[in-house]
Formats: structure tokens, sequence, C-alpha cells
């Protein structure tokens, strides 16, 4: 698969002043949102690939970089789940119409379940890879060295080293208290479209059994997770590129 490359991104300017920076493609319903990771952009692999597929296919596109990640405006430090769901809402209202497929990576995959929560009329569909909702909660504060802990205490953030980047996590206790707010998993999570959970078996960061809880979980009837034996993290490899867009275009045809 030949993937384009990136260009100039457009800019939707926001209400406090801040601007996400996005691509867009024109094309047929339903359109496909990307919903990117922790700190990661809109350049990545899935996005682009994806972005090749819909526009083999003739279908709408759309992705973009939260607050404080890639090329929009902000700082990472200043961002929050709520923050980052509200971003995805202000792409959805104001960058599209119509139904919409969300495909949403890592954390991105709690943030597409947040969104279709809040637009349950407009998403159609949901693809989830290594979806990480609560991660915050369940993954990330367990894994918290008393040292951490103590940084967050006294400084309110701590710097923690990724294999995803040259660029060190920056971890706050806003985001870590304001993601309460967004828990999803102590509850029936009141999504209903089709929903479509991709996970590799070799997962070092979000583990696989975090899918089968979300299944668990959805109020949806129609759920599958796809188990990926030897898959990492990314899902990335030619496989799995076909394997997500195989899911988006089934889920645009229901």
């Amino acid at each position: 698969m030949t993937l384009t490359p990136p260009s100039i991104p457009q800019r939707l300017n926001l209400p406090d002043h801040s601007t996400l920076a996005y691509h867009a493609l024109a094309g047929k319903s339903p359109t496909v949102v990307f919903l990117g990771g922790f700190m990661s952009d809109m350049t990545g692999t899935k996005a682009m690939a994806l972005e090749a597929h819909c526009r083999g296919h003739g279908q709408a596109f759309v992705r973009f970089d939260y607050f404080g990640h890639g090329s929009s405006s902000g700082q990472f430090r200043d961002g929050t789940i709520g923050r980052w769901r509200d971003d995805a809402l202000a792409v959805m209202d104001q960058l599209t119409r119509g139904p919409l497929v969300l495909v949403g990576s890592s954390m991105g995959g709690w943030i597409a379940l947040l969104a279709a929560m809040a637009r349950p009329e407009r998403v159609v569909g949901l693809v989830g890879l290594a979806a990480a909702p609560d991660f915050t909660r369940d993954l990330m504060a367990p894994s918290f060295t008393a040292e951490e802990r103590h940084a967050l205490e006294t400084k309110g953030f701590f710097e923690q080293p990724t294999a995803y980047g040259d660029a060190p996590y920056v971890i706050t206790r806003a985001l870590i208290e304001e993601a309460e707010r967004h828990l999803i998993l102590d509850h029936p999570v009141p999504v209903t479209c089709p929903v479509r959970l991709i996970h590799g078996d070799q997962d070092p960061d979000v583990p696989w059994q975090l899918s089968v809880r979300v299944i668990g979980r959805l109020m949806s009837e129609d759920v599958t997770l796809t188990l990926v034996k030897g898959g990492d993290h990314r899902l990335s490899t030619p496989a799995d590129l076909a394997r997500i867009s195989a899911a988006v275009e089934e889920l645009s045809v229901l």
C-alpha cells in the first residue's frame, strides 16, 4: 500500500483561541474519523493507511491532532481526557456531516467511546485498536513509583521515558484527577452501534484482557474482538493495517 506523504494541515479554530490541525478528505458517507493515542499525532502509520484506504474507496475521512499534540496548538502537559474528548467532538461537529465510523487507537479508543456516547445519533460504527479506556486509573496509576507519586503531589507532574519517541511523557496530576470524571468501565457503556476491537496478544502497554472487559461493558449486541497472535501495541504491520481497513469497510456498509 502506498501511503500519501504528509502535507500542510488545515486549522480548526476553537472558542478558546486554540487551533486543531487536521486533514480532511471529501467522499461518500459514512465519514471515517481517526482518533490517535496518547502523545501520538495524525501522521502515524495507521492514520495514513486509513486515509489511503478511504481515498481508494471514495470515502470521506478526517485525521487530526488533539490539543497539545502534533501540529495543534497548546502544550501537551495542559491536556486532559475531557479536553481531548471535546477536541474530537469539535472535529465531528464542525468538520463532518452525517453518519460516522470512529477509529480509536489506544487512548483514542477511550476518546472514541466517550464521543460515541455523546453523539449516539451520528456514530454508526466504532473500531478500537488496543483500546485503552480508563487507562489513567487502571494501567498508569498502579505503575507509578514512590518517587513519581511524590513528584505528582509536590510538583504536579513528572516525566516518564517512552519507547514510542524521543520526548518523555509528561504525566500531570491534573491529567490523572480530571480523568476520574470520564471513567466508563465501572458501569455498562451506553454505546449501541456495532463495535470491532482489534488487540495484539503481545501488547506490552495495554493488555488484551482490557478489550475483553470492554466487551462485557458495551451495551451493543454487535461486538467482536480480533486477537492478533504476536501482535504488539502499534498494530502497524501490513497484516494489521489490512485488518483495520477491513473492519472499517465492514462497518461502512452495515
